[in-house]
Formats: C-alpha cells, sequence, structure tokens
C-alpha cells in the first residue's frame, strides 16, 4: 500500500496536464466500477452494501468524490512531493477521531512514532511553504480531512460489510456524480500517450486493487494503524520526482526516509497488554 499510493502523486501531476480535475476523477471511478461491479455483483456483495446507504453515500464522499478532486486541483498548484508531505498528516487526524469516539487507545509509544513520522516527511520534501499557492495548501487539507474520516467511518459502519461491494458501489457513486461535469469539460484533442497511461494506472492500480488492500489492511491493523501509510507514501512521491520530474535530491530525503520508517514501526506497533499477577 505505500508504494502503490505513493505512485498517484506523480501519475496525477502528469494527467491534471491536459484533462481537468473532474475529468480525471469520473475517469478513475467510472474505470475502477466497470472492474469491480461485475466481480462485486456476481459474488453478491452488492446488496448488503446498498442497504446502508447512509454510510455509504458518507463513504464515498470523505474518501472519494471531495478528496479525489481537491487533490488533483491542488496538484496544479503544488508539487506532488509537497502535496505528500502534506497529506502525511493524516494519521494525527485519525488518532484525533479515535480517541475522541473511545474507538482506539494511542500510548506513549505510537504517540511518539507518529511525531516521529512526521519529523521525516518534513525533512524529506523540505519546508517549501512559503513559496506555494494558499488556495493548493487549503485543498490539501481537504483531503487530510477526508482521507483521515473514510477509514474512521468504513471501522465505524461498514466494517461488516463485504468490503468489495462496498467498494464498487462507492467509485460507482463517485463516477454517476462526476459523469454530467466531466461531460462537459471533455479535452479538445486526445490526451497523449503519458497522460493515457497515467490514468491507465491511476485506475487499475492505484484504486481498484488498492482498495481491495486497504479494505483488508484495516481489517488486520485498524483505523488508526492502517493511515499510518501516508508516511512512507510521501518518501515515495519524492524518490518519483528525482527519477522522472527531475527534481533535486537533498540529505534531508535521505534522513527523512530512515525516520519515516522509524516512526511508521512505532506507531504502528500493537500495545503492550499490562501484566496480570497470577490469582
Amino acid at each position: 500500500m505505500c508504494v502503490i499510493w505513493g505512485v498517484p502523486y506523480l501519475l496525477i501531476r502528469v494527467a491534471v496536464r491536459e484533462v481537468t480535475p473532474a475529468t480525471l476523477v469520473f475517469l478513475r471511478t467510472g474505470g475502477s466500477a466497470l472492474l469491480l461491479l461485475p466481480l462485486a455483483a456476481a459474488r453478491g456483495e452488492l446488496r448488503p452494501a446498498l442497504a446502508r446507504r447512509r454510510a455509504l453515500l458518507a463513504f464515498a464522499a470523505v474518501e472519494i468524490a471531495v478528496p479525489w478532486l481537491a487533490l488533483a486541483s491542488a496538484e496544479r498548484r503544488v508539487s506532488s512531493s509537497l502535496a505528500a508531505l502534506l497529506i502525511g498528516a493524516v494519521p494525527f487526524v485519525s488518532a484525533v477521531l479515535a480517541a475522541s469516539s473511545g474507538h482506539e487507545r494511542l500510548g506513549p509509544r505510537r504517540v511518539g512514532g507518529l511525531a516521529v513520522g512526521l519529523a521525516g516527511v518534513a525533512a524529506i520534501v523540505g519546508f517549501d511553504l512559503g513559496r506555494t499557492s494558499g488556495i493548493g495548501l487549503a485543498e490539501t487539507a481537504v483531503v487530510v480531512a477526508g482521507y483521515a474520516t473514510g477509514p474512521w467511518l468504513l471501522a465505524r459502519y461498514l466494517r461488516d460489510l463485504p468490503s468489495l461491494g462496498v467498494i464498487a458501489a462507492s467509485v460507482a457513486l463517485g463516477a454517476a456524480v462526476y459523469a454530467p461535469v466531466a461531460a462537459l469539460q471533455l479535452p479538445d484533442a486526445v490526451p497523449s500517450a503519458s497522460a493515457l497511461a497515467s490514468i491507465a494506472t491511476l485506475t487499475v492500480l492505484c484504486t481498484a486493487v488498492a482498495f481491495v488492500l486497504f479494505f483488508e489492511l484495516i481489517a488486520e491493523a485498524g483505523p488508526v494503524r492502517a493511515t499510518v501509510i501516508t508516511y512512507v507514501n510521501p518518501a515515495v512521491a519524492a524518490l518519483l520526482g528525482v527519477a522522472v520530474l527531475d527534481e533535486a535530491f537533498t540529505p534531508g530525503m535521505g534522513a527523512g526516509f530512515a525516520l519515516v520508517l522509524a516512526g511508521s514501526v512505532l506507531a504502528t506497533g500493537a500495545a503492550r497488554q499490562p501484566a496480570v499477577a497470577e490469582p
């Protein structure tokens, strides 16, 4: 998951040069729906998900429809690496949600791991906030809020439902919302091969495959620890920026990557149970 969801920052950056953010979201969700809906229907997993409409609509909105549009729009204004850095704040927001709802308890070790990981993210990308767009920063803040709330909603209201049915219905809802807007914003010419390849990879690998894996990760690790993958995502995004977009490599990237890995290990570790004396 760390690798698969570290790649989209680069792919989105390439795609939005030739298609609008709304068109990109429609193509991504629509293509994923075409892949996942038949499989979910054949396995009988759509009906249980659709029966819980309110929770499903809320999840689709905060995890897919709103943050994907905001991220695509933000990457027209800020670099892919900086966007990844800002989205590294997701585990903190997720931890606040979980703690305030009593869903999970955060021990000192896990809180320390979150802090170490955030410091690593900052070191990887560097502090370049003074030369970037305020609108882009606000849009990435929307993404952070959505990505933190989505797993919390999933764990609280949709956890007992088949994961394939939930994600298939969610991307289908996203496609239905953006279809009218995308129809009015079609590009004048066929996008380039690089843009088409980016959209296809976002659709198949970074959406259809990724969400199935992510649901399994949430079931295994919980909604708070699952979002700690956002600490490694910026490292992947920064390395791709160096290799593909010719971004400069700094010593902070090397040191930050080590901090990211250390923080992830600490933050995702299970809390120790207190010792109980023999009766």
